[in-house]
């Protein structure tokens, strides 16, 4: 049965159905988004809970957020360096002029199957795109920049910055 959309009688609570807007969220999603953000592993009950409101009630909220498309996914964090790859990189990318559309997809399409890229941003700046990776060490670095990135004719520059430390953030856009 779907419960999307209707009200928990314990709180009084009306959950926003698969129609409502992905943009608008009230405090009750805008709650369940921060938990999950923190912890994607925590169960339906406890994060009724902690939201103060009835598991069904939960649930369907959850799946109208995810119905919404503003939970995308649930996912674990890894240490890279547990898994032999403790050297993290962004590097730009500029491309060069001329059939600007078909290089855009090619780049994109190549660079996101590589095994070291855990991240490629699509730029409006300076850099066409920011690619973020992890390798064992500086010459996998070098191997990867001049190997995947260099030797792609489409490809202008590029411009490495190692990263020293990371801090992530439990939700990227802020609710204010």
């Amino acid at each position: 049965m779907d419960t999307s959309g209707m009200a928990d009688p314990a709180k009084g609570l009306r959950s926003p159905g698969a129609g409502a807007s992905a943009g608008v969220l009230d405090d009750i999603d805008r709650s369940i988004v921060d938990i999950l953000a923190d912890d994607a592993r925590i169960t339906n009950a406890d994060l009724a809970a902690r939201i103060g409101a009835a598991p069904s009630t939960t649930h369907a909220r959850v799946r109208a957020l995810v119905q919404r498309g503003v939970l995308t996914g649930f996912h674990a964090g890894i240490d890279h360096r547990r898994l032999g790859r403790g050297l993290q990189a962004m590097v730009g990318v500029t491309l060069r002029p001329g059939a600007r559309h078909d290089s855009i997809l090619a780049f994109t399409e190549e660079v996101r199957r590589l095994p070291q890229v855990l991240q490629v941003f699509f730029l409006g700046g300076a850099d066409d795109f920011l690619v973020h990776i992890a390798v064992e060490d500086a010459s996998q670095l070098r191997e990867f920049v001049v190997t995947h990135l260099s030797a792609q004719a489409s490809v202008a520059t590029t411009r490495t910055s190692i990263i020293f430390e990371y801090h992530r953030n439990a939700v990227a856009a802020s609710f204010a």
